[in-house]
């Protein structure tokens, strides 16, 4: 057994247990109501990272009080996220500007969308579904270029809004095409993606294949160093296409499965990979995938910490870090109980032979979540997403890590809410800290 695969074992039986990946979910308990208008003010205490006069990054802490308003009617939702952060001096009262007033380089999408903290019609996998504002799970096809990616890695420092909008024909009584579409920043359109499919066999009526759908997805980023400039001067933009297939085998109370492929074209390279994924029982949700890794090609290059590493992944993609091509699997399982009340997936990556680059050692992603309604009072998420794992040191090691977790209480129509986000920045630069923390304490009252 070599070692990486090894280190993969090891995870998953430690990690079965114990570790997470968070999944901000900001729209309140109405979101259940078919109907309902609710108004949530939340007053507490948060940290920024901001630079001084000495252009050191300094952690503030502000006061804060949040106007959470939210309608919710039938399948439609739309939530606003009014923020006002303060703080005592001396002389007096010091507003954050950057709540409201335009900073360098700013536009007036950049700061004033994203107050709109949600807008939703349906879920993902219905005939219509869109979703606007902050976006944990952008997801095209089956994610082999897209999955799971983020827009919200800069909370609260930076609030992004984007938009996930999905279109099945079967909302035409014409269920042979569909698209899926995806924007990280609607203010910058630099990740934008999106997939176009179809059933052509459809029509033939014979079971099991009829549903065999294939799709072709074209995903870019236009501005790679939109969020922070690279020491490579004046990036170009990174786009890749790629044509897949999903092929339903069994849905029934004790297992679902399905087959599913990627090849994809990545610049001037290319990669593929083949799987098969399901639930067992109803509430073991798995999926295995064997991957075949071109010379400098990234799998799921737009992922959930994409955003924290453009830099690294654009110097790749370029062909500048010279990384063989290799044979690599990818394997997830997890628990989901209780209609998903209670959620837990593990996801790890890595190569088959012996990791000859960093970022081909393992690569694990999780997630915990106890919805309300569980615990008297209490629920909570939290989370871990870890790369280049080379050992047990690495593994519980916060570089090159995500790391969050919400603890909630409910009081009444009062939520008392104790978060923390620790992020690793691979970019730091010589004077700025290596861990971006940011924590926040604060009570969200429901009228």
């Amino acid at each position: 057994m070599n070692k990486s695969m090894a280190v993969g074992m090891i995870f998953f039986a430690v990690f079965a247990i114990l570790t997470v990946q968070a999944q901000e979910n900001e729209e309140t308990v109405l979101s259940a109501n078919q109907n309902a208008f609710g108004f949530g003010l939340e007053i507490g205490a948060e940290v920024f990272n901001e630079v001084d006069e000495n252009g050191d990054t300094v952690a503030v802490a502000y006061q804060m009080i949040i106007l959470k308003p939210e309608l919710v009617f039938g399948k439609f939702g739309i939530g606003l996220y009014v923020p006002f952060h303060y703080r005592f001096l001396d002389d007096g009262f010091d507003f954050r500007d950057e709540d409201w007033v335009l900073q360098d380089g700013e536009t007036f999408s950049d700061k004033y969308l994203p107050m709109f903290q949600y807008l939703r019609y349906g879920m993902k996998g219905d005939p219509f579904y869109i979703k606007l504002g902050s976006i944990e799970d952008g997801t095209l096809g089956n994610g082999f270029i897209m999955g799971n990616y983020a827009n919200t890695l800069f909370l609260p420092d930076r609030r992004v809004f984007g938009a996930g909008i999905d279109l099945d024909g079967s909302l035409f009584s014409f269920p042979y095409i569909g698209v899926e579409t995806f924007a990280g920043n609607l203010a910058a359109f630099d990740v934008v993606g999106a997939r176009v499919y179809g059933r052509p066999i459809l029509f033939l009526n014979t079971p099991v294949v009829k549903n065999l759908e294939i799709g072709v997805t074209y995903a870019t980023d236009r501005t790679p160093d939109y969020y922070y400039d690279f020491l490579l001067p004046n990036p170009g933009s990174v786009s890749m296409t790629g044509i897949d297939f999903q092929q339903p085998i069994l849905s029934n109370t004790v297992v679902d499965l399905a087959l599913f492929g990627d090849y994809v074209f990545q610049g001037s390279t290319s990669g593929s990979m083949i799987g098969a994924g399901g639930r067992f029982m109803k509430i073991m949700p798995w999926t295995i995938q064997a991957r075949f890794i071109g010379d400098d090609f990234q799998p799921v290059y737009f992922d959930r910490s994409y955003d924290l590493y453009r830099e690294m992944k654009y110097y790749i993609y370029e062909g500048l870090a010279d990384i063989d091509g290799y044979t690599g699997w990818f394997a997830s399982t997890g628990l989901s109980l209780l209609s998903d009340m209670i959620l837990f997936n593990v996801g790890m990556e890595g190569t088959f032979g012996d990791p000859e680059t960093d970022l081909q050692y393992p690569h694990l992603n999780a997630v915990f979540i106890v919805r309300e309604g569980v615990l008297p009072g209490f629920f909570f998420d939290a989370s871990y997403d870890k790369r280049m794992i080379k050992d047990f040191d690495d593994l519980v090691s916060p570089e090159n890590a995500v790391i969050g977790a919400r603890v909630n209480y409910r009081a009444g129509s009062a939520v008392i809410t104790l978060a923390y986000n620790l992020r690793y920045n691979p970019d730091a630069q010589a004077g700025e800290d290596e861990w971006i923390t940011t924590t926040n304490l604060s009570t969200s009252i429901s009228f």
